[in-house]
This record gives structure tokens, C-alpha cells and sequence, in this order.
């Protein structure tokens, strides 16, 4: 089947514009196609989207040169006073919103001077900027300035996909036959006989319609709580005098709102204060170099993004009000990218739909041609009458049904149906899909290129042991502090004590009930506690010192240097990171009493194997040095040697709980895990051997070594990395290349970095932490792990397994009811003349193979067998050659028993009298149904013969087989006029349902006949050989 599917080949990510057009081209057979296209991408949308997405950005541009001249005119000749509106006025504040919004978007340096500056400023939006907005003041702020939200379109209502189920063609064509049926029936067999058909086909269409529309609003209604999780940011503030944490969405002009590395801007504002600010604003203005942020350019925009540095805003500008709340409106322009499930589905329904249509053709050719044949031998054919009419409407009615049934229209909304169910399962996991296709590519994942903190370890850090004044000690508790504190002099602890508190880009702050919480990175905050236990005071040190430059930690440099003015004048500077880099950095130690020595060969290597030393026990090792500054004026360079090292600090950081099972599990299921870190490589190796990472036959390499290779040598070495320690964020993307290109592996990788983005861009799935990481990192990643936790990795990949294997075992079903049925209806056409299935019927038939078998087996949950198989290739045939085992000998019982009872269903059955063909037109029906709800079972494994293993825990599954056998019984005994049907007695229902359970022991001969597959490839297919013995059971 996949060399006719050519057209629908479509790469998980960063799919063309031509490819998604070229398999939108090659769908032909569609009966309803705004249902079929609903949740793929509008293309046409799309483009008008960037067009105006474009055109924004342009008029921004444009608009702030002319606005920066217009206020250089205005300048020249003196300013106009803004008038103030009276409720503005009343309220209390001195800046209407829109001149507020208008001088920040339009960088007004003079009008914020005019203003009275960022103090002046801050008086007129009634604000402290130490004590920031008081929370009764918010509701009043919201007011006047605006909520901090952007437009959004209307959800879409339950009378919505009604209209959208309506719009099938073939529905359409189904309600003007029973239009017509009833027209010509009334005249012809009087009230109420001459409805009783139309009805019948009117009432079986509104079930199908109102069952779809059903099913798709839970399904919309799904997506719905995905996109208002996706849009959930936090941002830390200061209110009520505290630092606090709240939503975007509750932000108010007048907020002091903290940035940091990744992080979003969250409304347009004036900065107050921060150190080496740079911000990336190429999403408003298209402008690639960044922008340094200062006192002398002072205004930040919503949307921008922080590439480096720290700092604290004002917040000016809210919601719709900013460009950014303009722009928001087109992002969701076009909806997302179809997945290549999909896709690939989109193709064999068009397959399957076109052989269905010429089935529906010739079935009416047949019945038409025998019914004229017939008319001509009995010499009527100049003789009609209304009831030859409607015999011929019946005859069209039926074969637009079997395009109804043969149509597989369901085959790509399973996918969605699927996806959605799995996502909404995975974010109550903590694990939030940003991009749909990222759920169906996990199951396919061979390789996590996984951090090491915060995933695998807790990242609930605190210092352990430390190293100072040639000493090694074991902190546990504060008795241990007490003893540190008597066996330091105070001029060192002096010195720790300023090296820690202002060194440092994390704070202790007040909460509302007066107690000291520290807000930063965890290993930041581990220092910090460090520094109180010691009886340091942290406002007491930022205040008696004052901050002149800083160079903020990243992942690159893997250091953080600070330089300060002492209160004499002179300048000292600050310098921590990863261990063996500040040591290098270092000539001189410092002694008992406080003072810098020189730092000699054999002192390095003593130290080197302390640090050794405590990375082994898995500790993650710092040091901090400082340096006095001979030339008090060079104030804009801090220096990079000539360092007193002061403390050497091993961090502690447990491993998770469960994090060892979790990565046994990937090992089995195929899929290999590798560390990438920044951490020292025996801090690395000690975790990843812990974490079972790291085996006897595995490879831990540093960064710069991996760097240092030629491509033939990474060749060779890739395979066999399991742990990359003291890696940049350039060596995690060049892993990730080399595996996906020179291996054709399907990479997982995790981030939570700024600099982490490309990698988690080029990587087959993006992994962004959810707690630790950073807005860019999030913007880039495709799945938000969101309790930063690798057992939830892990989880990710058993449900996108499950996706995978529910939509084959859907397609195995639903492909054996359209063989049956086609031929069923298309044999007994040319043989009696009649289709067995009447138009009712078939509706039914196909109500119950396309929702309600999508219901009943796309939403099945993962078991833990899932995890014992390979992952699938990449290029795997989606339909195994085990379904098409399963297909063709489910098709064959069926069809054999279809046949026997329509040829010999009367004798065998011993049935006479006027309605014996009634009783086996209805017996036929019934059994049909039965076959196919057994062969639904049937379908919950594929090639296991334990079918019922787990059924219990699918209450979907058990909620449509009820209803499904309920509305059977109804069908088949009450509503007889409409569908063609007498009541069974209860010998004949015993007996459609053993015919149908048969299939069950026919189910199990078929999975014992072995099938061909390729175990050769690396790349393996969605199943294991054949299991035997009590494994197949």
C-alpha cells in the first residue's frame, strides 16, 4: 500500500508549505470536508496571518522613526499637555493610559523626562517602586489601564459541529432521497406505510450526526483546556511589599516586575534597575541585533524576549494596548500542523475511498441493469408506475451508503480523536503538549539526550561539604555551621559571607508573614542558605557594598563574576562557577587569617583532588574566588585570572525516586538514554551509574574533547556516549544532528536553558522543563515536562506508543467492516438483486465502526507491555503485514458465514411463511453487527491472543460496547418500521451471537499463524516476533 501513498509522506517537524499542499491536493474522496480539514493546518489563513503579522512588525518599525521625528518636532516647538480623561482623573492618576502606552512604544525619552522620569512616572501611576501595587488597588488599575489580555476568537459551540457533521455529501444526498421517498411514498402507500422509509433514513442521520458532533465538541472541548494551559506564564513581581509569584494574566500597570535569563516580557514598561539586560525584540520589529537595556533606554516591549542579564520593570502597558496584544490576535491564524498519522491516514482513507466508490458504482449499475432486465422480460418496460420510482430511488440510496460506509472518513479524525484524549491524559501527568505531532513521534523515540539536574536529580539542592583554609568538612545541620563558625577566622568568613551575598543573582526576600525565602536557582539558593546558617545578613551586605557591573551566569562561560565598591572606594571582584574553571582562574589562596598567599603546584593538585573527590560522591562542586582591584577607574572590565580562591563547595542533589526504574524501562523498550551536562564528568559519571546510565561497555566524555573530533572519530565514538559532561549547548545540538542525520534515530532531547533552544528545536521532540526552565526554552520545546521530572519523560513516550498502536488497532477494525460490507452488498446485488443491508442499516453499521469503534479503541490507556517492544522505524509500513493477517482472515469468516445464511439461511433455520425473508434479512443484519462488536474486542491486541487483559481499565471501550449491543436490541425489536427489521426470537439472538463470538476462537487460530518480519534493521517495527507459549496468552 505505500507506494500509492507517495502523496503523504509528510517529516514530523518543520514541515514545507509544498508538502503540505501536495497531500492536501491528493485527497479526493472526501465526503465532509470541513470535518475532514478542521484540525489541520489552514494554509490560506496562515498566509494571510504572516502577511499581517508582517505588516504589524513593519508598521511598528516605521511608526517609531517617524514618531521618534515627530517628537523631535514637537520638541522644537514646545509640547501640548496631554489631557487627562475625568475618570483617570477621579481614580487618582496623572497619565492617561493611551499617552503612557504611546510614549513607551514609541521610545519618548523626552516625554518620560517630562513626566518626571522613572520616579516621576512611578508618582503618577500611584506606585512604591520598593513596595510595588497594593492588591486592593488591582480591580481599580484594571479599570483605568486595562486587563492584561489579548482578543481571542469565540469557542466554537455544540451547534458548531452539528453544522459540520450536516455538511457530509453524502448525508446531504441521503436527506433528499428520504425527502423524495417520502414525497412519492405518501401518494403511493398512503399514511403512515409511505413514510416509514424516508423517516427511517432521517432518524439514522440525525443519530450519526448527532453522535459526531458529540464526539468532536469533547474532543474540541479537550484542546480547549490544552491551549489555556499552554498559555499559563508566571512572572515574579513585587506587591504589597513582598516578592510574589502570579499570572500574566493578573499583571496591572504599575507591577515591579523581575526579568531574568528566558524570560518573556509580560507587558510594554519602563526599567528601573538591572545588571547587563539584553533583549531580543526581533518577534515585534524583525530586527535581529539585540538590545541593551539601560537607563538611557529604558523602554521594554511585551513579547520581547531576555537574552542575558537581570532586571526590574515598571509596568506601563497592558493587553491590547501593546503591539504585542495586536500581534496575539493572528498567532492562532491557520491552527496547527497535522501530524503524520494524519496524513498518512488522509491517504488510505483516499485509497480505500476510492475502491468503495467504485463498489458503490457498480452495485448500482447491477441493480439497475437486473431491475430493467427484468421489467424487459416481463414485457413492462413501457409500463411505470411510482413504485418502480421509489424501487430505483432505494437502489440509489443504497449505494450512496456504501460510499457512506466505504468511505473511511473516521480513519484521520481517529488520530485527532486519539491525540486529544492522550494529551489531555498527559497534562493531568504533568506533561503538557505544545505541538500534536510530538505525542505520535515519542512512541517512536530511540534515544533521550536527557540534563542531569532538576530531571534526574531532585534539584533540591544544599551544601554538603565544603573546603576551606586546607580543611574538608561534612555540613549536616546546624551544628555543623556552629563548628564552621568557630574554626573560621571572621576576616574569612567576612570574605565567604560577601562572596556569597553579592555574587549572586537569586535574593532572600520577606514573605507576607515576615520570613526569609530565598527566590532564585536552586543552586544559587543552596549558597545562600549556606550564608545564613552562618549568621550572614543579605540586606546588609547588598546595602553596605554597591554593585558595579555584573556578568550573570550561562551555560557557555559556566561562571558568574560580579565587581563591587567597598566603602573605602576600592573595587573587588567576585568570581564563582564550575570548579575546576575558577581554579584555574586563581594564583593565590586564602589562609587561616583571611590573607591572599600564592597558590602553588602542589596546593592545585591537592585541590584538584578534593574537588575530584567530592564530584565522585556525586556532589556538584563550585568554588568562589575574589579579587582586589588595583586600578580603581577600569570600572567596566572585570578580570578573568588572578583570583583568590576562597571555598571550594560540594553541592548535594539527590536523584529522583524512580528515576533508575524509568530509565530501566527505556532500555527495554529500546530506547537509549544519555546524560548531557555541565557538570564536572565524575560528578556526572557517579549520578549516571547511580541513574543506571552509564554501563560497563558506555562511553562518558567532556565537551571539549567530543569538540576537539573530527567527524570520522564522532562516527565512531557517538554510539557508544552515554554520559556528556561539562557540554555547552552547542555540543547538546551537534549530538543531537549527528544522531538524527548519520544514524537516523529518532531524538528526545531535554532543555531548560535559553542557549538549550536550538537543540530543542533541531531535536525530533523538544523536552523544556517546566519548573527550571525558561520562556525561550518553552517556546521552543514541543512537550512542557511540567514537574521537571524523567519518570514523566518516559510517560510521554508510553502514551505516544499508545497513540500509535490504538489508531492500528482502530484501522484493523474499521478496514474489516468496509471489506465485509463492500463485498456483502456488492455480491448480493449481482446475484439476488437486492443489497441485504438496507440504507438504515448501513448507517448504523457505519455509526458504529467509525465514532463509536474510534471511542471504543483510539482511547485506550498504555499498558506496561508497550514498554517491552522496540520502538517503531521510522519508515515502517503503518499497516503491518500482522493486520492485513487479521483483516483478510476476520473477512473471509464473515463473509463465508454471510453467504451461507443468505443462500441457505432458511433451510438451515427451518424458517416458512410469509415473513421468513424478513426474519433472515433481520437475522443477517444482527449477526453482521455481532461479527463486527467481537471483532472490536478482538482488535484490542493485535497480535496477543489475551484480548481481554486490561479491558476493565478502558471505560470508554466497556461504555460503547453497552450502548452499542443496547441500541441493537432497539433497532432489531421496536423500531422495525424504519429499519426494515422484525423482532428475533430469542433463539435467533442466541444464535447471532455465538455466530459472532466464533470470530474470538477465529481470532486466536489467525494470531498462530506466523508472519514475515524484519528484524534485521535497526529500525524496528511496532511488534516483537511472535510470542509463544504463556507470553502470547
Amino acid at each position: 500500500m505505500d507506494k500509492f501513498l507517495k502523496d503523504f509522506d509528510l517529516p514530523h517537524k518543520h514541515s514545507s508549505e509544498a508538502a503540505l499542499r501536495r497531500w492536501r491536493s491528493a485527497v479526493t474522496i472526501v465526503k465532509n470536508r470541513r470535518r475532514r480539514f478542521r484540525d489541520v493546518a489552514n494554509l490560506a489563513k496562515r498566509s494571510e496571518a504572516e502577511q499581517q503579522k508582517l505588516k504589524i512588525k513593519e508598521n511598528l518599525r516605521v511608526a517609531f522613526y517617524v514618531q521618534k521625528a515627530a517628537l523631535q518636532f514637537i520638541d522644537a516647538f514646545g509640547r501640548v499637555e496631554p489631557r487627562l480623561s475625568e475618570e483617570t482623573r477621579d481614580a487618582g492618576f496623572g497619565i492617561d493610559p493611551d499617552e503612557l502606552a504611546s510614549m513607551v512604544r514609541g521610545h519618548d525619552i523626552v516625554g518620560l523626562k517630562v513626566h518626571g522620569g522613572l520616579e516621576g512616572l512611578a508618582r503618577k501611576v500611584r506606585v512604591s517602586l520598593d513596595e510595588g501595587v497594593k492588591s486592593c488597588e488591582v480591580a481599580m488599575r484594571q479599570k483605568i489601564y486595562g486587563l492584561n489580555r489579548y482578543t481571542e476568537k469565540p469557542s466554537r459551540t455544540f451547534l458548531m459541529f452539528v453544522w459540520d457533521a450536516l455538511l457530509d455529501l453524502t448525508l446531504i444526498i441521503l436527506i433528499i432521497c428520504a425527502v423524495i421517498s417520502i414525497g412519492v411514498g405518501l401518494p403511493t402507500e398512503g399514511w403512515p406505510e409511505g413514510m416509514y422509509d424516508g423517516v427511517g433514513i432521517l432518524v439514522s442521520i440525525f443519530l450519526v450526526v448527532l453522535v459526531t458532533a458529540i464526539s468532536d465538541y469533547r474532543q474540541s472541548l479537550q484542546f480547549r483546556d490544552l491551549d489555556k494551559e499552554k498559555k499559563k506564564i508566571f512572572v515574579q513581581v513585587t506587591r504589597d511589599g513582598y516578592r510574589q509569584k502570579i499570572s500574566i494574566y493578573d499583571l496591572v500597570v504599575g507591577d515591579i516586575v523581575h526579568l531574568s535569563i528566558g524570560d518573556q516580557v509580560p507587558a510594554d514598561g519602563v526599567f528601573i534597575l538591572g545588571y547587563f539586560l539584553l533583549i531580543d525584540e526581533s518577534s515585534l520589529s524583525g530586527e535581529s541585533e539585540p538590545v541593551r537595556i539601560s537607563e538611557e533606554k529604558p523602554f521594554l516591549l511585551s513579547g520581547t524576549k531576555v537574552i542575558d542579564g537581570s532586571g526590574k520593570m515598571l509596568v506601563t502597558t497592558v493587553g491590547m494596548r501593546t503591539e504585542w496584544g495586536r500581534l496575539m490576535e493572528t498567532l492562532t491564524e491557520g491552527g496547527y500542523d497535522e501530524t503524520p498519522l494524519q496524513v498518512k491516514l488522509n491517504g488510505v482513507a483516499t485509497l480505500i475511498g476510492k475502491i468503495g466508490l467504485a463498489f458503490a458504482v457498480l452495485t448500482l449499475v447491477v441493480l439497475v441493469v437486473r431491475f430493467l432486465v427484468e421489467k424487459a422480460l416481463h414485457k413492462e418496460f413501457t409500463d411505470w408506475s411510482s413504485s418502480d420510482a421509489l424501487t430505483l430511488l432505494n437502489y440509489f440510496a443504497i449505494a450512496v451508503t456504501i460510499v457512506v460506509v466505504a468511505v473511511p472518513e473516521g480513519l484521520p479524525l481517529a488520530v485527532t480523536l486519539s491525540l486529544a484524549f492522550a494529551m489531555k491524559k498527559l497534562m493531568n501527568d504533568k506533561a503538557l503538549v505544545r505541538h500534536l505531532s510530538a505525542c505520535e513521534t515519542m512512541g517512536s523515540a530511540t534515544c533521550i539526550c536527557t540534563d542531569k539536574t532538576g530531571t534526574l536529580t531532585t534539584n533540591h539542592m544544599v551544601v554538603h561539604k565544603i573546603w576551606i583554609c586546607g580543611k574538608a568538612e561534612e555540613l549536616e545541620g546546624s551544628k555543623s555551621t556552629d563548628i564552621l563558625k568557630s574554626t573560621i577566622s571572621e576576616r574569612v568568613s567576612s570574605i565567604l559571607l560577601q562572596a556569597i551575598f553579592q555574587n549572586t543573582s537569586s535574593e532572600v526576600v520577606k514573605d507576607k508573614d515576615g520570613k526569609n525565602i530565598i527566590i532564585g536557582t536552586p543552586t544559587e539558593s543552596a549558597l545562600l542558605e549556606f550564608g545564613l546558617l552562618l549568621g550572614g545578613n543579605f540586606d546588609a551586605e547588598r546595602k553596605e557594598y554597591k554593585i558595579v557591573k555584573v556578568e550573570p551566569f550561562n551555560s557557555i562561560k559556566k561562571k558568574m563574576s560580579v565587581l563591587v565598591a567597598l566603602p573605602d572606594g576600592r573595587l573587588r571582584a567576585f568570581c564563582k562557577g564550575g570548579s575546576e574553571i575558577i581554579l584555574s582562574m586563581c594564583d593565590k589562596i586564602v589562609d587561616h587569617d583571611g590573607k591572599s598567599i600564592p597558590l602553588s603546584e602542589v596546593q592545585v593538585s591537592e585541590i584538584t583532588d578534593i574537588i575530584n573527590g567530592f564530584a565522585s560522591e556525586a556532589l556538584r562542586t563550585l568554588c568562589l574566588a575574589f579579587k582586589d582591584m588595583d586600578d580603581t577607574s577600569d570600572e567596566n572590565n572585570i578580570p578573568i585570572y588572578g583570583y583568590t580562591l576562597i571555598i571550594v563547595v560540594g553541592i548535594k542533589d539527590p536523584v529522583r525516586p524512580g528515576v533508575k526504574d524509568a530509565v530501566q524501562t527505556c532500555l527495554a523498550a529500546g530506547i537509549t538514554v544519555r546524560m548531557v551536562t555541565g557538570d564536572n564528568i565524575y560528578t556526572a559519571k557517579a549520578i549516571a551509574k547511580e541513574c543506571g546510565i552509564l554501563t560497563g561497555g558506555g562511553l562518558a566524555i567532556e565537551g571539549p574533547e567530543f569538540r576537539s573530533k573530527s567527524l570520522e572519530e564522532m562516527k565512531e565514538i557517538i554510539p557508544k556516549i552515554q554520559v556528556m559532561a561539562r557540554s555547552l549547548p552547542l555540543d547538546k545540538h551537534t549530538l543531537v544532528t549527528h544522531l538524527r542525520k548519520l544514524y537516523g534515530e529518532v531524538v528526545a532531547v531535554t532543555g531548560d536553558g535559553t542557549n538549550d533552544a536550538p537543540a530543542l528545536h533541531e531535536a525530533d521532540i523538544g523536552l523544556a522543563m517546566g519548573i527550571s526552565g525558561t520562556e525561550v526554552a518553552k517556546e521552543n520545546a514541543d512537550v512542557i515536562i511540567m514537574d521537571d521530572n524523567f519518570s514523566t519523560i518516559v510517560n510521554v513516550a508510553k502514551w505516544g506508543r499508545a497513540v500509535y498502536i490504538n489508531i492500528q488497532k482502530f484501522v484493523q477494525f474499521q478496514l474489516t467492516v468496509n471489506v465485509v460490507a463492500l463485498v456483502i452488498n456488492f455480491v448480493s446485488a449481482c446475484i439476488s438483486g437486492s443489497a441485504p443491508l438496507t440504507a438504515v442499516q448501513l448507517l448504523w453499521v457505519n455509526l458504529i465502526m467509525d465514532t463509536l469503534g474510534a471511542l471504543a479503541l483510539a482511547t485506550e490507556p498504555p499498558n506496561d507491555a508497550l514498554m517491552k517492544r522496540p520502538p517503531v522505524g521510522r519508515s515502517v509500513s503503518f499497516i503491518t503485514r500482522t493486520m492485513w493477517r487479521n483483516i483478510i482472515g476476520q473477512s473471509i469468516y464473515q463473509l463465508i458465514i454471510m453467504g451461507v445464511i443468505s443462500v441457505y439461511g432458511k433451510r438451515l433455520l427451518r424458517l416458512s411463511g410469509s415473513d421468513a425473508s424478513e426474519i433472515i434479512d433481520t437475522f443477517i443484519f444482527n449477526t453482521f453487527v455481532f461479527c463486527q462488536l467481537f471483532n472490536e474486542i478482538n482488535s484490542r491486541d493485535i497480535e496477543k491472543i489475551n484480548i481481554f487483559r486490561g479491558i476493565f481499565d478502558s471505560w470508554v471501550f466497556i461504555i460503547v460496547m453497552v450502548c452499542t449491543v443496547g441500541f441493537q436490541i432497539i433497532i432489531v425489536e421496536f423500531l422495525g418500521t424504519f429499519a426494515s427489521t422484525v423482532p428475533l426470537s430469542w433463539q435467533l439472538w442466541l444464535l447471532s451471537i455465538l455466530i459472532g463470538a466464533v470470530g474470538m476462537p477465529v481470532a486466536v487460530v489467525l494470531k498462530c499463524l506466523p508472519v514475515e518480519t524484519d528484524t534485521s534493521s535497526i529500525q524496528h517495527d511496532g511488534y516483537e516476533a511472535l510470542p509463544s507459549g504463556s507470553e502470547q496468552a
